[in-house]
Parts: structure tokens; sequence; C-alpha cells
């Protein structure tokens, strides 16, 4: 016996895929990946650049696949959509025969300009040295051994050694689910959170005085 496919469930996921090309995503429908940059094109993002005359081209660059960012202006790339309950996935490197520099993932991202240039955002630190700290932009988080490891905005990782040295690829997993966020970089759980005020948002990469270089940015919903 043949069993056929339900007629409105085609519809309700053909609506989906149509309604996440309209904001400029490409699906991979085997594995349920939305890429938000697959080497090709920005149509996923938006931007906010410190220099209002300043141009997305100034900052942000297709180069054989990789995105790379400038560092200056100050600002950010931000995907057009919003997204909660998600598994993010991306590489990152500093450029080789740099000292490395600061950016971050801010996720949640909502209201602009919530501390300086900022959006109201949980960041998640992409400092060389340092990848895996939680920044909290307006929000708040609650995370394990907070008299410990709290200071200020900041919420220190779990780990050291954790990056690989400059001018090598490192991966960064980001799952958001509810209002807990798990940080993995190349493998390892670096950070942890609960209990977060900010639970959707769009998801923005940091342009922040250093050159650093971005490649298969892709989410799985959960």
């Amino acid at each position: 016996m043949v069993r056929s496919f339900p007629t409105c469930r085609v519809v309700r996921v053909l609506a989906v895929m149509v309604w996440l090309v309209t904001f400029g995503v490409s699906v991979d429908a085997q594995e349920d990946i939305i890429w938000l940059f697959d080497g090709k094109s920005l149509d996923a993002w938006t931007f906010y650049l410190q220099d209002p005359n300043a141009k997305l081209e100034d900052v942000w660059t297709i180069r054989d696949g990789v995105l790379v960012c400038r560092g200056r202006p100050v600002g950010y790339l931000r995907t057009k959509e919003e997204f909660s309950d998600y598994e993010l996935r991306l590489e990152w490197r500093w450029p080789k025969g740099s000292s490395g520099g600061n950016s971050g993932v801010l996720v949640h991202c909502t209201t602009p300009n919530a501390l300086g240039v900022w959006p109201k955002s949980i960041e998640v630190q992409l400092a060389s040295g340092n990848a895996g700290d939680f920044w909290v932009i307006g929000t708040e988080i609650s995370i394990p051994d907070v008299e410990k490891r709290r200071m200020g905005r900041r919420h220190l990782n779990l780990t050291d050694g954790s990056e690989k040295p400059i001018g090598q690829w490192n991966e960064m997993v980001v799952i958001c689910r509810g209002d807990t966020i798990k940080v993995y970089v190349n493998g390892d759980l670096v950070n942890e959170c609960s209990k977060a005020s900010q639970t959707k948002g769009a998801i923005a990469l940091q342009s922040e005085g250093a050159e650093i270089q971005f490649r298969n940015i892709r989410l799985k919903k959960l």
C-alpha cells in the first residue's frame, strides 16, 4: 500500500520555504538547514554602522566564498528576520599574521542603540582569547558560579585553550532554546546560561575594530 503525503502538510512546507526565500535565506530541504550565508550573497542581511555615510560594502565584502569584515566603521550586520529556538553554526578566523581582535555574535537582537551603536541583545564573544564569554546588552541572564564569573556586563566562559591559533578556522555552535543558551567552540562547551530576559530576535555579527572572516553561517530550527 502506498501511503500518500497529506496535502495540507505539503502546503505548509511550501509556504514556509517561500517565506524564507522572501527574506533572502537559502533552505536545504534535506537537512532542514537555513543558510544565512553560503558564500554567495548577503541577501538575508541588513546592516547598521556608526558612520551614517558608510555603505555596507565599505565594511562587509565576499571574497572567495568568505565573508570579510574590515572592522571599521564600528557597527553590525544583522539578519532581516528574527529567530527563536535554534542551533546556529558558523566558522570564523582572524587573518594570518594579525594579532586577532574583537568581534562577537549577537543573538536575540531587538531595539537599536540600546548601548551606543549596539542593539538590545546577548553577545557571544569572539574576541581572540575570550571566545564564548557572554556580554549582556540591555538584557539579563543567569549563569552558574555567578559570584566568580560575572564582571559587570561580562560573564566569563568556562574554558581556556578552546580556540585555534590565529589564521586557522574555528567553529562556534550557539544553541538557543527557550530562555537558555549554550555555546560550543571547536567542540568544547564554553558557556551556558538560563533565564535570558530575551528569547527571540535577529542575529548579528559585529564590526569592532579589526578584520575578521566568517563562512558557513547556517541555522537549524529546534
